[in-house]
């Protein structure tokens, strides 16, 4: 099972630290896609191991009547559950009735006779547009990784290693919480969660960098990732 669903631990622990910081999935309100990432969720989370998905969680279900009606792209938003990665389809009424390009004010033929009535629907729809325009470009896509770096033997000194992976900075590229897995006979693998402009960051050459270091890494590998 991957780490990305919202039912494991590893799953609900990466999207407790990515909310640890963070009110909503994007921005400061709450948008289309809190309502898709809301509905992966089997259930409210446990608020003692999850206090940040818990809280969240709780949030957005107060909105759960408004959930039509929130602004942003549910696009924008993607998460994965059980066995197999999938794309959570996106229902058209969760979609805000102001992203369709439709005339909002009717066109009834007497009505466009009455130069009035003419009047206002084009002053609503300049208004519209103007209020559309203003809200400027989307927010960068971003990803959230949990990556697995793993050393040469039981003699390898982690604590250097995750210190020379997290030395490694980059614009777009946010470290975040990380933990040894015992991998077997004494061998242990740091697994390291990280955000990454989709845009800024190419992880395969973020992996070539860390593998570098070759006196502690082995190899590097992508355990889990989730589209923001």
């Amino acid at each position: 099972m991957g780490f990305t669903d919202f039912v494991s631990d590893a799953g609900l622990t990466l999207a407790n630290n990515y909310l640890a910081s963070r009110s909503y999935i994007v921005g400061d309100a709450p948008s289309q896609a809190d309502v898709v990432t809301f509905k992966a969720f089997s259930g409210a989370p446990d608020a003692e191991k999850y206090p940040h998905v818990a809280r969240w969680y709780k949030n957005i279900a107060s909105y759960e009547s408004e959930f039509a009606t929130l602004p942003g792209d549910a696009s924008q938003a993607y998460t994965t559950y059980g066995p197999e990665s999938t794309e959570l389809p996106t229902n058209p009424k969760d979609k805000p009735a102001e992203d369709d390009d439709m005339d909002l004010f009717g066109s009834d033929e007497d009505e466009e006779e009455d130069p009035e009535v003419v009047k206002e629907r084009e002053a609503r729809l300049a208004e519209y547009k103007k209020k559309k325009e203003a809200k400027g470009p989307k927010p960068a896509a971003k990803s959230i990784v949990t990556l697995e770096v793993k050393p040469w033997d039981d003699e390898t000194n982690l604590e250097e290693m995750e210190a020379n992976v997290r030395a490694i900075e980059k614009d777009g590229l946010v470290w975040g919480a990380s933990k040894f897995v015992t991998v077997g006979f004494g061998i242990k693998k740091l697994q390291i969660n990280l955000v990454v402009e989709d845009e800024k960051i190419s992880l395969d050459e973020l992996q070539q960098e860390i593998e570098e270091d070759e006196d502690h890494v082995q190899s590097t590998d992508i355990a889990a990732m989730q589209k923001l």
